[in-house]
């Protein structure tokens, strides 16, 4: 499998577009919101990126489930397998793309995901916690993976339930993987810092003012699906569901939601350096090139580990 990896405005699906026309490939999203159903803006989905002069170039796990809906990475690593296994079968090269790392690095990894039922007793011991004692609890299991996991005292506990259910297993010697490792050769594209801020900030001003994204949550919340759920999915939902609900006004939202997208990208990068620490090895690409340029290394870098793995 070709994987590629990036911070978000790095460019990475035209090049994985491009890489699947040229290798006879077809897409597997790493997103974790490009799979809810109307939310195209805010998650920077446009399905014509995936025209290439005039060809459909396939992708999977996008749109799969309807805005609102809860869906979580167990789910999407059982839709991930069985997609890859249907390309697989059709004699196509799998290629994974998104900025999610770990979405990714579940899948590549082959990690364990149970699927935990509510632990009511274990919810109960935990009501009134404090944030910074459910985050001491947390890291009490391990290193966290998932810096959305402290974003309200719901999901922390929901993450405490989750790794307190694997604690146990690992205790009983039942741990074991669903999924063995996918062996893949890992792209990541990057730009220098300041380049990166730049294109994040131009591209928030054009969801803003050209593309109606205030328009795209208004119609969310119209449709009934509950503030508290938008706020939930982060960044552009929740920032702008706050100036909607009247809690920001636009120039808060605006400031506030530009800041913790470049908090963002940084975070995504810190998560690809440490997927080196943890064994993987990433071929950085610098996206500052040209897209030929891009493609031209990336095409020398696919052949290289395909001789390395043959060897």
């Amino acid at each position: 499998m070709l994987s590629l990896l990036g911070p978000t405005a790095s460019g990475k699906t035209a090049l994985a577009v491009q890489l699947a026309d040229h290798l006879g490939g077809e897409l597997l999203s790493a997103d974790s919101r490009q799979v809810y159903r109307g939310m195209d803006i805010g998650t920077g989905k446009d399905l014509s990126e995936y025209q290439l002069e005039g060809k459909r170039i396939p992708y999977h796990l996008i749109d799969i489930v309807p805005a609102g809906e809860q869906y979580n990475l167990f789910a999407w690593q059982q839709a991930f397998h069985e997609a890859y296994a249907g390309i697989v079968a059709r004699g196509a090269l799998p290629i994974l793309c998104g900025g999610t790392g770990l979405y990714a690095e579940s899948v590549l990894g082959g990690y364990q995901l149970p699927d935990v039922a509510p632990d009511e007793a274990l919810r109960a011991s935990l009501q009134g916690a404090t944030m910074e004692e459910l985050r001491e609890r947390l890291a009490s299991y391990g290193p966290l993976h998932n810096v959305t996991d402290l974003d309200s005292p719901a999901r922390a506990i929901r993450a405490i339930e989750i790794a307190d259910y694997i604690a146990q297993q690992r205790s009983a010697g039942l741990a074991h993987s669903c999924y063995p490792p996918i062996d893949s050769c890992i792209l990541c594209l990057e730009r220098e810092r300041e380049e990166r801020r730049r294109r994040i900030s131009r591209r928030l001003r054009q969801r803003l003012e050209e593309q109606d994204m205030l328009g795209e949550v208004r119609g969310l919340l119209e449709a009934g699906i509950a503030p508290e759920t938008l706020l939930r999915y982060g960044l552009e939902y929740r920032f702008l569901t706050l100036h909607l609900t009247g809690e920001l006004s636009y120039e808060e939202m605006y400031r506030g939601l530009e800041t913790a997208i470049h908090q963002f990208a940084k975070r995504q990068m810190t998560w690809f350096r440490g997927m080196e620490r943890r064994g993987f090895t990433l071929h950085y690409i610098d996206a500052t090139q040209p897209r030929s340029a891009q493609l031209a290394e990336a095409l020398s870098l696919w052949e290289r580990w395909q001789q390395h793995t043959r060897d």
